[in-house]
């Protein structure tokens, strides 16, 4: 029998920053940061999750800086930077290269925004330290219990929560299968989520 284990990433542009890594597993969650594509592709094949949720744009807009996804985040209430923006390109190019690889091994992947989840939950965007403590509210175990996340780990645990629910049907996608998807929680506050 297959572990449902899903892996949340917050992708950094360049591997020499560190890039969020999220374990979950029966609500437990392990969190470090990794660096280098091998380094990520190598943990993803060793594990095979059945769900990868990445914090980085995973396709490029058809024309101009903006796909319908991003447009779309917008009318939402979810501000998310156009993949073509110079800040963006980069993380984009490397997000595009690692999940070319992974769907290689028949691993599901979706594209997720961590700010935009905490949002459409009624978290706090950026308290990290709030955050955390949601977290374990949420009755989630592991690394949340035993030091202080980094922002990059509390978004890559944000996005392995996004993938938690995607798999509960309990999202809504963004965007449209031309150019892409956001994965983003129906609507509803984060103390009536039953995990």
């Amino acid at each position: 029998m297959k572990e449902n284990i899903i892996i949340g990433i917050d992708l950094a542009g360049v591997p020499k920053n560190p890039t969020g890594w999220a374990l979950w597993k029966n609500k437990t969650i392990s969190t470090c940061h990794l660096y280098e594509n091998q380094e990520i592709l190598e943990q993803l094949t060793k594990i095979k999750p059945i769900l990868v949720a990445i914090d980085a744009p995973l396709s490029l807009p058809k024309k101009g800086i903006m796909r319908k996804t991003d447009r779309e985040m917008h009318r939402h209430g979810y501000p998310v930077f156009p993949p073509r923006v110079p800040a963006m390109e980069k993380l984009t190019l490397r997000a595009r290269k690692i999940t070319q690889q992974i769907k290689k091994e028949e691993i599901h992947i979706i594209e997720v925004h961590p700010t935009s989840t905490r949002r459409a939950l009624k978290m706090p965007t950026k308290n990290w330290k709030e955050i955390q403590s949601i977290f374990l509210q949420l009755s989630l175990e592991g690394d949340l219990k035993t030091r202080v996340l980094t922002p990059h780990e509390i978004d890559a645990a944000t996005a392995a929560l996004t993938g938690y629910l995607h798999l509960q049907g309990k999202t809504e996608l963004i965007g449209n299968e031309e150019e892409g998807y956001i994965v983003v929680p129906t609507k509803s506050d984060w103390r009536r989520l039953n995990l």
